[in-house]
């Protein structure tokens, strides 16, 4: 049996799933580190949060991450906002973002669909504050391998805290396919072993606990050069070791290529089809086929 995670908006659905292709969770419309969004935002202003919108739907995103977190500014009112606009302009299903609970509790009321929470932490606090918003809106919800004793650099550690969500979310009524686990990317330039510790670890997530996986993908290049270079690099290989989804940057033209690349390799994208969509060069006009240019026969 395979572990399917439905999601949807008001008229479309995706699923997150080991036989699925790969979910790209478009990450743009987050402040954090964008002064001028974030401005505009906590004024009311979302002409840039629809800009971000349409260029990650045309970039070939699955689904969009939103999230308003402004210092200062009231989240609960901007995230609402923001996800209506969102939902205004685009089918995708949406991630809602946020540590504040009123904030997520505002982005799901308003939410049309079945959406993505993220997300709660192995803390007793965050466990009893946000799953049971969770199954009040009938959610799924991104589980983070982290509790009160911080980011464990052991891959067992971080094991062991998802799976105690996992067993905290059926305690409320939340099924294990509706908790897709973040297993903590760490930047490799800081922590050598990062790729390898994070691997290991979605391999036994996947095949242990038999949970969905998610990402911030571009964690594990900070603060190296070539990032995009090095992020496409990982995700192939996240992908191959069971990764289902990722928060990514789908304006990034190297790792969504990694993306379909491996859905192609790990038998998602039947006949090669997505792939020849997006990657095929047009056929000039007169060449091959019908009307076409014949090859001579070569004289014996």
């Amino acid at each position: 049996m395979t572990t399917r995670t439905l999601l949807s908006s008001h008229n479309k659905e995706i699923i997150i799933g080991f036989d699925k292709p790969f979910t790209m969770i478009g990450e743009r419309i987050n402040p954090t580190g964008r002064k001028l969004l974030a401005e505009e935002m906590k004024n009311g202003d979302y002409s840039r949060v629809e800009m971000d919108t349409l260029a990650q739907v045309a970039a070939g995103a699955q689904m969009l991450d939103v999230n308003a977190g402004i210092p200062l500014a009231d989240e609960p009112k901007i995230l609402a906002e923001t996800i209506q606009l969102v939902q205004s302009i685009t089918d995708l299903p949406l991630c809602i973002d946020s540590s504040i609970i009123d904030a997520l509790e505002a982005g799901l009321s308003v939410y049309k669909g079945r959406a993505l929470v993220n997300s709660v932490t192995g803390e007793d606090e965050s466990l009893d504050r946000v799953l049971p918003l969770v199954k009040k809106y009938d959610a799924a919800v991104v589980a983070i391998s982290n509790d009160e004793t911080g980011i464990s650099q052991d891959p067992n550690v971080r094991y062991e805290v998802a799976k105690k969500i996992v067993e905290r979310a059926q305690d409320y009524g939340i099924k294990a396919q509706n908790v897709v686990v973040d297993p903590l990317v760490m930047p490799v330039g800081a922590i050598n072993d990062a790729g390898k510790q994070v691997l290991q670890l979605i391999t036994r997530l996947r095949t242990e606990l038999k949970v969905n996986t998610t990402c911030g993908a571009s964690n594990f290049s900070f603060g190296i050069p070539n990032r995009n270079g090095m992020n496409a690099a990982f995700i192939t290989m996240a992908i191959g070791a069971g990764m289902t989804s990722a928060i990514v940057n789908p304006l990034h033209a190297e790792v969504v290529q990694a993306v379909r690349a491996s859905d192609v390799i790990m038998g998602h994208d039947p006949d090669c089809s997505n792939w020849l969509v997006n990657y095929r060069e047009p056929q000039q006009e007169g060449a091959g086929g019908r009307g076409g240019r014949r090859s001579r026969r070569r004289k014996s």
